[in-house]
Formats: structure tokens, C-alpha cells, sequence
């Protein structure tokens, strides 16, 4: 925390524990608040905003690959990077400012071009940066795996068990920890065409959470091939294709060749599903150069990107110069360094106690 500590080393029991709880409030002493000795360490200079984040989501990761994310910010990797854009920045400012201020000054002819392609260099890593596909911040909430296809295909055999086609009408969703990484689940209604009015609003969630899903499990009953057809609303690698009740197919019964068979009676398959599901998920999440993990940081860093526009658009030094401070102001709120007052009731209070 970068402050003095004293540490009591006692007797583990309950008694001896609640005597000495009552001697320290005896001396006007407080137990921590949740995110306290986090917070102060911030305050005291030992942490930025983006490590002390990242220490609430060690204490929340739930998968090897939260860990490692988590890991990743804390041991400075994303906060290197913004501070590296800031450096540059502020040095482009600094040069800006005196060209302004200093008209009269033998500075090189060439300075407001440098300037000029600095910045929108630097816009350009920003907006690569953010074209992520919300990866960081799917990986710490859980990574959406929707389960689709035609009614009584089996979709939801491991969640509910039922003979009845359209027995499904709102989303159920499981969290899984998929080879290290956290996986949602989510099994919809069945596609089909419906008079009834609650199956028709069933059949609208499942379409719309197909569509905001990371991957789809295609789910079709293998005795009706034809039935695969529907996979092609949603074209990609990330669309996999299942045959279930493949216990009850006959040889000759002419699978596509990208269906996985399985069986959600018997088991048959599934292993060969979740390795293959795995696989796909560990090819969309290798964890290469840091990633956004709050949406604080992304639209600073979206407010920043649209100040460098305007500043490489701006005509007049002086507005050209505004939109890098303003620029550089949201840089800093995401480590901590301008104008975070605000925010840090909000970080802090979701920590556990003592952390």
C-alpha cells in the first residue's frame, strides 16, 4: 500500500480471534473496506488504475484464462502501452505549444507536418487497437456459445428433457469453464414458424442472441439431413455444425460431411464436440497483444481516437492543440493519471474485503 504495516500473528481460534478483533476497535481501530489497501496503493503511487483493476479480476477469474488476463494487466502490459501513447503525445503537444507560442522562433519548417503524421499514426494504432471485436471484455465475462436449430433436435437434452417440440421459449444459460476458458452456454428456441404468440417471441430471442453469439452450435436431428440447410444464416467457421440422435441414424441416411455426430442419449460424440468447440474458442482468444477488458477503457480511448481526427482535420494551431489535450486527458483517466475521482468508488467497491 505504500504505507506503514503491523502484523499480528495469533492463535487460530474463535475466541482468541474475537479478543483481539475487540482489543484493535478498543484502540479506534476499523476493519478495511472491500477495495481499501487496493485503493490506497493506487493513491500512494504503488499501482495504476488499470493494475488495481486488474487485481479485482484475479480475485474473480474463475478460468486459466481469466488468470492469465488478469496477470497480463496487472503486471503492467496495458498500462505500458497507453503510457507509451501518452509520452508521444505529449511530446507532439509540447512541440505544438511552442510553435504557437513562439512564432518568432527559428523552429524547423517541417515541425506542423511531423506533427500532423504523428497524430494520425498514433490515431491509427488506437483504432487497431480498439478493432478487437470486444475480445477482452468477453473473456471476463464469459465467452457467448448460443445453441441453435429446428425444434426437437435436441438442443436441450443436457438442460431440459423433454419429448415436446417447442418446449423451450426464453434462453437458458450454463457457465462452463471450456479448456481454460469461460464459456456461456446459452440453448434458444426452436426455429420453426409458429402461430403461437409466446413461441413467436421465443423464436426472436434465439435469432438475436444467434447473432450477438461468439460461435454456434448448429444443432439438427440426424435422421433429417435437409434440416442442416437452416446452418446457412450464419456462414463462418464459427458456425459448427451437429448431427444429434445419431443412435438412431441409419448408415445410409447421407450426413453432411461437416456435421459432427453425436449423441445426447448415449453420450456418443460429445467429447469430440467440446474438444472441437475448445479448439475454435482457444483460435478466436489467443491471448497475443493485451486486450480491452472494461468498457471505461474503450470509450476513452474512443474519445481520444475522435479528438485526434479532429485535430489532424483542425486548420487553426490552437484547435489542433486543444483536441490533443482533450485527447490526452482520456488517455489518462484509463490509468489513473487526470481526473478519476469519480470513478474510484465505483472500481473499488466490487473488491472483497481485505484485498
Amino acid at each position: 500500500t505504500g504505507e506503514d504495516v503491523g502484523e499480528l500473528h495469533v492463535h487460530g481460534s474463535r475466541a482468541v480471534l474475537t479478543a483481539v478483533m475487540r482489543a484493535l476497535a478498543g484502540l479506534g481501530l476499523r476493519l478495511a473496506e472491500p477495495g481499501e489497501f487496493t485503493r490506497r496503493a493506487f493513491l500512494n503511487g504503488k499501482l495504476d488504475l488499470l493494475q488495481a483493476e486488474a487485481i479485482a479480476d484475479l480475485a474473480a477469474a474463475e478460468t486459466e484464462a481469466q488468470r492469465r488476463q488478469a496477470l497480463r494487466q496487472l503486471d503492467g502490459e496495458l498500462g505500458g502501452l497507453y503510457r507509451g501513447w501518452r509520452d508521444r503525445l505529449t511530446r507532439s503537444l509540447a512541440h505544438l505549444e511552442a510553435a504557437i507560442d513562439f512564432p518568432d522562433e527559428d523552429l524547423p519548417p517541417e515541425i506542423e507536418d511531423r506533427l500532423l503524421d504523428e497524430t494520425a499514426a498514433l490515431c491509427a494504432e488506437i483504432d487497431r487497437h480498439l478493432a478487437d471485436g470486444h475480445r477482452g471484455e468477453r473473456l471476463r465475462d464469459g465467452i457467448m456459445v448460443a445453441i441453435v436449430g429446428p425444434p426437437n433436435a435436441g438442443k436441450s437434452s443436457l438442460l431440459i428433457t423433454s419429448p415436446i417440440a417447442g418446449t423451450t421459449r426464453d434462453i437458458v444459460e450454463v457457465a462452463i469453464d471450456l479448456a481454460g476458458y469461460p464459456v456461456v452456454l446459452a440453448d434458444t428456441a426452436g426455429l420453426r414458424d409458429s402461430e403461437d404468440v409466446i413461441e413467436q417471441e421465443g423464436l426472436r430471442r434465439a435469432l438475436r442472441r444467434a447473432e450477438e453469439a461468439e460461435i454456434r452450435l448448429f444443432v439438427f436431428d440426424g435422421r433429417h439431413p435437409s434440416e442442416a440447410r437452416g446452418a446457412a444464416a450464419w456462414p463462418g467457421p464459427d458456425t459448427l455444425l451437429v448431427a444429434n440422435k445419431i443412435d438412431l441414424v441409419s448408415p445410409s441416411c447421407g450426413l453432411p460431411s461437416a456435421a459432427m455426430p453425436i449423441s445426447a442419449l448415449t453420450g456418443e460424440g460429445i467429447d469430440s464436440l467440446l474438444s472441437a468447440l475448445g479448439e475454435r474458442v482457444a483460435q478466436n482468444y489467443r491471448l497475443e497483444a493485451p486486450l480491452l477488458t472494461r468498457a471505461r477503457h474503450r470509450q476513452a480511448l474512443e474519445e481520444a481516437a475522435t479528438s485526434l481526427r479532429r485535430s489532424v482535420d483542425a486548420r487553426l494551431p490552437e484547435l489542433r492543440a486543444e483536441d490533443l489535450r482533450l485527447a490526452l486527458r482520456n488517455l489518462g483517466r484509463i490509468t489513473g493519471t487526470v481526473d478519476v475521482e469519480d470513478l474510484l468508488d465505483v472500481i473499488f467497491r466490487d473488491f472483497c474485503i481485505g484485498k
